[in-house]
């Protein structure tokens, strides 16, 4: 479908008329070829494939319909703007040119942590957003053919169950590693160094340089960017993960015979959290650590000191909303307690805030947050926190009704 059709039709057929099973076998294809292109060293090839994806019409309606079938596609940015219509969809299709664009300032709002601390979050225009889509279609395949193997964030078909399952395949056997080296990043989307992913990132720099550089808007006031990747963009995460790639091959060049001399060296990461497991805490602690902390210099980045520690596995350590830990040579991994106190915390909120709602709609409030916890850690031991959780809940649910009907009796 060319730019001639686009003009002349009714937008509103246009958007409905899209053969969405042709536009995604031709996105596919094209990113096979940069897929091939990468593991080939051919970079001026991977540039041109990715120039014809992002000038094509098929990688321009499948990133709008992605930003208008999201959970955010009722999330305007600065110029409260939503694309709701077929119509205004199909405009937005024509709209997306790379010449004489120019990103917007993303919409700052900051999201409450657990810590009691604020995390900020960057919200872009709508056409910002299908924008970064675009190229991030272009980017997925560079960013999947040169990830770490250990690496499971933000990632097509890669979740934190597989993250877990490698922790207990590196440290459940007797032989396997006792120490684990607890990684943290601190601010690792504010403070990535803007001039190494634009040195580094097989991207259309101009169009990178431009959304790194957008600034933000908070309480009406402009601020610009001068470092990090904003946590909210689409195109953030892969851009965060590229950034962290590279950290595997290299403990694996700076401490090749690792596997072989007994110093049972494994990484696993999710996002900016990783361990590294080995032979002894002096060696992490003397030798590895100073490794990742270079590693993390030339990008910007430094290891949080309240969170980066070293523990035991028999003592045990938390990771995902999990505790990994051995008792008597056996690794059990649990709900953590934190994540536990944290979910009670949710619901117990949920339960004060509506103390006069409807039976019904409670019931509709609370179980997709019940029936989302139990899913992220049923592959885990976890029959123990289930009944704990299921009584907790039932108290806070006898007391609501109670109180709802202070006249009734308890049958």
């Amino acid at each position: 479908m060319n730019a001639a059709i686009l003009a002349c039709a009714p937008s509103d057929l246009i958007w409905n008329g899209i053969n969405w099973a042709d536009v995604l076998r031709q996105v596919r294809r094209l990113q096979a070829r940069i897929v091939k292109a990468t593991q080939e060293g051919r970079h001026n090839k991977v540039k041109a494939l990715q120039w014809l994806l992002t000038h094509s019409f098929s990688g321009k309606a499948l990133a709008v319909k992605r930003v208008t079938e999201n959970q955010g596609k009722n999330t305007a940015g600065v110029d409260k703007v939503t694309w709701k219509t077929p119509g205004a969809k199909t405009n937005a299709i024509a709209s997306m040119q790379r010449r004489g664009y120019s990103p917007r300032p993303l919409r700052r709002v900051l999201i409450p942590k657990k810590n009691g601390k604020t995390r900020p979050l960057g919200i872009p225009t709508m056409k910002d957003r299908a924008m970064q889509a675009l190229y991030l279609l272009a980017l997925e395949p560079v960013a999947e053919t040169t990830a770490d193997p250990n690496s499971y964030g933000f990632r097509p078909e890669r979740s934190t169950a597989d993250a877990g399952e490698q922790c207990f395949i590196v440290l459940a056997r007797k032989s396997s590693a006792e120490w684990v080296l607890e990684a943290d990043i601190k601010g690792c989307f504010d403070n990535i160094s803007h001039d190494w992913m634009i040195k580094n990132v097989l991207t259309d720099k101009l169009m990178l340089q431009k959304w790194l550089k957008a600034g933000y808007v908070y309480q009406n006031e402009l601020f610009p960017t001068e470092a990090g990747t904003p946590q909210g963009g689409i195109a953030s995460p892969a851009l965060a993960n590229m950034t962290l790639d590279g950290l595997e091959a290299m403990l694996s060049a700076r401490f090749p015979k690792s596997k072989q001399s007994g110093l049972k060296m494994n990484m696993v990461r999710y996002a900016d959290d990783f361990i590294i497991t080995g032979n002894s805490e002096e060696w992490l602690e003397n030798e590895v650590k100073p490794a990742v902390v270079e590693f993390l210099g030339e990008r910007g980045l430094v290891l949080s000191p309240e969170k980066t520690k070293i523990t035991h596995i028999k003592k045990g350590f938390d990771f995902l909303g999990w505790n990994i830990r051995k008792y008597d040579d056996k690794l059990l991994i649990k709900p953590s307690k934190s994540n536990v106190e944290a979910h009670l915390g949710k619901i117990r909120g949920v339960i004060k805030d509506n103390k006069t709602a409807k039976q019904a709609n409670l019931i509709k409030m609370l179980n997709p947050i019940l029936r989302g916890w139990a899913n992220y850690h049923r592959h885990v031991v976890a029959k123990k926190t289930f009944n704990r959780v299921d009584a907790e809940v039932w108290s806070m649910l006898w007391k609501w009704a109670t109180r709802r009907h202070p006249n009734k009796g308890a049958k």
